[in-house]
């Protein structure tokens, strides 16, 4: 985690650089830091890229928190199972007691005795967690391990697992289970499961025949305040001795509709490209949209072309609406000239499994708004 440094850009796009480039958040981290200190289990849902993340990180970098918990952030976006899971929850856990002193990191490596063959060590006795994807033979007994040494650490524990909604992809129906047992019986421990597909959270989370029902406190995370990220954006531009007028940021809330990632990731192009005394206006917005959309341009062809044809035939219809609703009833195929029902039904599965678009309330769109602004520019939508 990078934290009090000097930035040459104030608009970081690589995740949470401390407290002074975190914009706001000021009651959801006195709610979310009051709950953890009072020993709740939390969901945190929101979309991506709306500043999860960073806001965990934001939490965990409290003077007392830091001084009162070990602290693990755990991203299972990439896992398809029970064994990537253990995996990243293992590696994130060594790394953040590696720099705590050989006391602290030694109980844990003693204890994951399933997967001490895996971790070497550097020529100053240092531990590095070596184990490869797909190499732990026994994921059961590994993730027993690690709930173990939560329960024995010399320290209460908080442990957030990004991208949670995840775990109903797996193959196994039963991890959902299997976890929510073991959060339920470690008492050294409290966790953050932050998602971004709201209706799987949401079903994990509220209806009573799931195992994690009514088992956490649910935080909603909105979007930042237009007048209060604009201040935020006009303070860093002027730090620097620059300027920016409040309309480009008004422009870039509606044109992203309060996305704060790809807000950040224009205001960074923005930021690089307006001279000291000088004025970023709105008319520089789109150059700096379309100099990011150019930068991937080789990506979003290589990614829509290895699309199989029904889902890109269907990717291309949502994006051409922004947002769709009805995707399989008759008026959307017949509109976008799609086969069938069913035949979309199964695109959209594959889709939605990839992250191409998203689902709240049963409308869908681009996951990817710079893919989205990409097959306009290519002229594909």
């Amino acid at each position: 985690m990078m934290t009090r440094c000097e930035m040459n850009n104030p608009f970081v796009t690589n995740g949470y650089a401390g407290a002074e480039y975190f914009c706001d958040r000021v009651r959801e981290t006195a709610a979310l830091r009051e709950l953890l200190l009072n020993e709740n289990n939390v969901a945190l849902i929101s979309p991506r890229r709306l500043g999860k993340t960073d806001l965990i990180w934001h939490v965990f970098d409290d003077k007392e928190i830091r001084r009162k918990y070990h602290c693990f952030v755990v991203d299972i976006y990439a896992t398809k199972n029970l064994g990537d899971l253990v995996n990243m929850l293992g590696k994130a856990v060594l790394d953040e007691l590696r720099p705590k002193g050989r006391k602290v990191w030694e109980k844990f490596v003693n204890v994951v005795s399933s997967l001490r063959p895996e971790i070497s060590f550097d020529i100053n006795g240092m531990p590095t967690w070596s184990v490869g994807l797909g190499s732990i033979n026994n994921p059961a007994v590994s993730l027993d391990e690690i709930f173990r040494f939560l329960e024995q650490a010399d320290k209460p524990c908080l442990v957030a697992i990004d991208e949670f909604q995840q775990i109903i992809r797996y193959d196994d129906p039963t991890v959902e289970a299997t976890i929510r047992t073991y959060v339920q019986r470690c008492t050294n421990a409290h966790f953050i499961f932050s998602g971004s597909q709201r209706h799987m959270m949401n079903e994990m989370f509220t209806s009573p025949s799931r195992p994690f029902y009514q088992a956490v406190s649910i935080m909603n995370l909105q979007p930042l305040d237009l007048d209060v990220y604009t201040d935020f954006c006009v303070n860093k531009f002027e730090v620097a001795g620059k300027h920016l007028e409040r309309e480009v940021v008004a422009v870039l809330y509606e044109r992203f509709e309060a996305i704060t990632s790809y807000m950040h990731r224009v205001l960074n192009v923005l930021y690089s490209r307006t001279e000291k005394g000088s004025t970023c206006v709105p008319q520089m917005v789109d150059d700096a949209i379309d100099f990011l959309i150019r930068m991937s341009s080789d990506t979003y062809e290589s990614l829509l072309y290895q699309m199989p044809e029904k889902q890109r035939m269907l990717f291309l219809a949502i994006a051409r609406e922004g947002k769709a609703t009805a995707v399989t009833g008759g008026r959307f195929i017949n509109r976008h000239k799609l086969s069938s029902a069913s035949s979309v039904t199964s695109a959209l599965k594959g889709l939605l499994e990839k992250d191409f678009i998203t689902v709240d309330r049963n409308v869908y769109g681009v996951y990817d708004r710079f893919f989205a602004l990409w097959l306009n520019f290519k002229g594909l939508i």
